[in-house]
């Protein structure tokens, strides 16, 4: 599969990465069809299955349930295969997301994150954000506690994920990375992805399917997944799923 340079940050990433958020959790989720969660073991099968077909990114967060927990029981053995994304600022605790953008929250958050996903260093952490993506960057201490934690060495790269291209566009000033909403209904953020290529940040695609809701089948998925691989500037499309038939076909679909 094409690897490719995550803006500045020295991370190569697979154009197709894992969102390992269905690992961890089905509780108020946005997908189209419920599922059940898998066990501990078919989790762990799946993930050391997603490292075997060459997906080299891995996408996971403290509001992902059980996801990163059950990410450093399977994957602590092959830390050196892959690129680790995680973030700061959301929790899901008794069926609701809670939201802590101080800098104790986000000390705290990187720790128990590091502790859960059996690693010392992170390698990417997003800012998870509300949609009050001004607020959060402007009046808590959460971009600047990330960067100190950078400098300290327990994060390699940081980065934001957020709802509004203004709060994309703010971040151009200080992330190494973006993950953004881009996908055949929704192209808002096209001039976020235009933007970041001049200055060496990458780009990570969430919701690049639309959670599901874009057109079933086979080559309706293949197109939607080559309008965001072929897009200039986009480093990954993180996509995710329990079926290891259909990483294959997504992963196809990227290479051509």
């Amino acid at each position: 599969m094409d690897h490719r340079r995550l803006g500045r940050t020295g991370l190569n990433v697979s154009a197709i990465g894992f969102g390992a958020f269905k690992i961890g959790r089905n509780e108020k989720v946005k997908y189209a069809q419920s599922y059940p969660l898998p066990t501990e073991e078919e989790a762990a099968r799946l993930l050391n299955r997603v490292l075997d077909l060459g997906i080299t990114l891995i996408d996971t967060a403290p509001a992902y349930g059980l996801s990163e927990e059950r990410i450093g029981r399977a994957l602590a053995h092959r830390r050196k295969e892959f690129t680790l994304s995680t973030k700061v600022g959301e929790t899901f605790e008794d069926g609701r997301s809670h939201y802590d953008f101080s800098a104790e929250a986000v000390r705290a958050s990187i720790e128990r994150s590091q502790h859960r996903l059996r690693t010392d260093v992170l390698d990417l952490v997003f800012i998870h954000s509300d949609g009050r993506d001004m607020e959060i960057q402007r009046e808590t201490d959460c971009v600047k506690t990330l960067q100190t934690l950078r400098e300290r060495g327990l994060i390699r790269a940081i980065g934001f994920s957020g709802k509004t291209v203004e709060g994309a566009m703010h971040a151009l000033d200080w992330a190494d990375a973006l993950m953004i909403e881009y996908h055949m209904k929704d192209q808002s953020h096209a001039p976020v992805i235009e933007a970041v290529q001049q200055r060496e940040i990458g780009v990570i695609i969430k919701k690049g399917l639309a959670s599901g809701t874009l057109a079933a089948g086979r080559d309706a998925t293949r197109q939607a997944i080559r309008f965001v691989t072929d897009t200039p500037g986009v480093s990954s499309l993180v996509i995710g799923g329990l079926n290891e038939d259909h990483l294959r076909e997504n992963i196809a679909a990227a290479s051509g």
